[in-house]
């Protein structure tokens, strides 16, 4: 994917929509909404932004392609949370040029560690997060629909 048509942008409050749908489609596809999604997706500005996380889009050719959060678990540690490609960005990398960007951003917040909760099922997602230096740990968390956790240390 060229740089030239692929841009990393921060969250505004009109992202809000495309945030809940994109991630919506895949949790709707394989797996159920839980309530903490609702309230997350529902309304990121309070459940992530204003807690001291942030949000990243990803635009292709102006085009909002997708989306990751990172949202605050304790000093120094976030959670990989919210990330989505819409389907037809799938296989393009672009995926991987978001969860990138995340790690950098993480790394400028001052992170010392991301952790995520994923399910193995997605496994060209758990591909990328082990690609990217990510390693498996034991499993604790909000998600019931999670079977693996796995943390970076920067």
């Amino acid at each position: 994917m060229e740089s030239a048509i692929l841009e990393i942008i921060d969250f505004k409050p009109e992202h809000q929509p495309w945030f809940e749908q994109l991630n919506r489609d895949w949790i709707e596809k394989f797996f159920w909404m839980e309530p903490v999604d609702e309230a997350v997706l529902g309304d990121p500005e309070t459940h992530i932004i204003r807690k001291g996380g942030v949000i990243l889009m990803v635009s292709v050719h102006k085009e909002i392609a997708g989306t990751v959060a990172l949202k605050v678990v304790e000093a120094g540690v976030y959670e990989f949370t919210k990330m989505a490609v819409a389907e037809k960005f799938r296989g393009q990398k672009v995926g991987e040029a978001l969860a990138k960007a995340a790690i950098a951003k993480a790394k400028k917040l001052g992170a010392k560690k991301i952790i995520l909760y994923s399910n193995t099922v997605l496994s060209p997602a758990i591909a990328l997060y082990r690609k990217l230096g990510f390693r498996e740990i034991p499993l604790d968390g909000p998600y019931k629909r999670s079977n693996i956790k796995m943390e970076l240390i920067l």
